[in-house]
């Protein structure tokens, strides 16, 4: 199966925002962007899927008329610090956060372990589907753990794979 997994484009948000699962509209750059992307994927793309996100919803829409949204491909849920930034956030939770993101979480939030749990539950049953070409709209941290799996990267270090806004990335997969 071969695999595009395309990361939203660039979101409207006060710079340092932590937006997680928060619907956040796009930045004036989303037409540009867009096409962009476009020209990166194949003609015939059997099936999308994208997280209910609208800022991928959108994208995913541009890709195909029919496409099919599941919750797994949600970016990190960030609890209690979604819609905050950075410097507002507790800096002792945050600080302790950052040093140890795989197993802990935001208040209220998740963490890196339980979102690769929910990422691969969704990945397993994508492979077993009949598809050829597949695109996959989705978020960075999304993208990241898989990337981190399939180029043997520990989860800790998934942040280190650049995923620019709008980026495409194209696997070929017949396992997990």
């Amino acid at each position: 199966m071969e695999i595009y997994l395309i990361r939203h484009t660039t979101p409207l948000v006060t710079k340092g925002m932590i937006y997680g699962r928060r619907d956040v509209p796009l930045a004036d750059s989303f037409l540009e962007e867009k096409e962009e992307m476009l020209k990166q994927l194949p003609p015939a793309i059997e099936a999308v899927y994208s997280s209910p996100s609208s800022r991928c919803t959108q994208l995913a829409a541009a890709i195909s008329t029919v496409y099919t949204t599941d919750a797994a491909l949600q970016e990190l849920n960030f609890g209690d610090w979604e819609g905050q930034t950075w410097d507002t956030v507790d800096r002792v939770a945050s600080d302790a956060w950052m040093n140890d993101f795989v197993r802990l979480s935001p208040p209220n939030g998740e963490t890196m372990l339980e979102m690769e749990q929910r990422i691969f539950q969704f990945w397993k049953g994508l492979l077993q589907q009949p598809f050829g070409t597949v695109a996959v709209v989705t978020h960075g941290g999304v993208i990241r753990i898989i990337l981190a799996h399939y180029r043997a990267v520990l989860l800790k270090d998934a942040f280190s794979i650049p995923v620019r806004m709008a980026g495409v990335f194209r696997l070929s997969v017949s396992s997990l």
